[in-house]
């Protein structure tokens, strides 16, 4: 299990095999209550106020899609894991939520259009970054919004993508860009961190 701060797995990890054990670091399962609430109350203002079209990309076990759907929007979740989406599909049993099994950087979602995209830390992780954006602008529906949750990782080799490169790659496809600092809000990761984590908010 990742420490506090520790850098993100490799995105060559079996998440299949990951899938029972990922609900225990404290971000992810969101399972402590300030944790939880840390999270949800970044949400509200990430995403639109009234309830809209969520797409929550490499959704995991959905602990985001859960928030989300709570806050009244309706979700559909993409994982690459079968193991990950059957832990989704139960978390979110009985809500306005579904799941698909997919890749990220290329969702099967058809024609469909959302008002916002939700991504945490998946970036990072997709060889071209610039084309996979893109391809999630033409996603959203005029003045739909990206939510990104980065960072950089580790301290020996770093891994994860800069703030203002992020930023830089947005440029082109959106017309309004808010980044928002993460490390410092402890609540959000159950504990301290010392790496660099932010949210980035674009509007289209």
């Amino acid at each position: 299990m990742m420490k506090k701060g520790d850098e993100p797995t490799s995105p060559s990890i079996d998440w299949d095999a990951a899938a029972a054990a990922f609900d225990e670091e404290p971000d992810h399962g969101l399972r402590d209550p300030e944790v939880r609430a840390a999270w949800a109350g970044r949400l509200r203002t990430w995403l639109p106020e009234r309830g809209c079209d969520v797409l929550d990309l490499g959704c995991g076990t959905g602990s985001l899609s859960l928030l989300a759907a709570e806050q009244g929007h309706r979700v559909t979740g993409v994982d690459l894991s079968p193991a990950m989406i059957d832990l989704a599909r139960a978390k979110l049993a009985g809500r306005d939520a579904v799941f698909l099994l997919g890749d990220a950087a290329a969702p099967p979602v058809g024609e469909e259009r959302f008002d916002a995209l939700l991504v945490r830390h998946v970036l990072w992780t997709l060889p071209d970054p610039a084309r996979v954006l893109r391809h999630w602008r033409g996603l959203l529906r005029p003045g739909g919004r990206l939510v990104l949750v980065e960072g950089v990782w580790g301290t020996v080799a770093p891994v994860g993508i800069p703030a203002d490169r992020l930023t830089a790659l947005l440029a082109p496809v959106t017309v309004h860009t808010r980044v928002e600092p993460l490390s410092q809000d402890a609540g959000l990761w159950g504990g301290a961190v010392d790496d660099e984590r932010y949210a980035v908010v674009a509007t289209v």
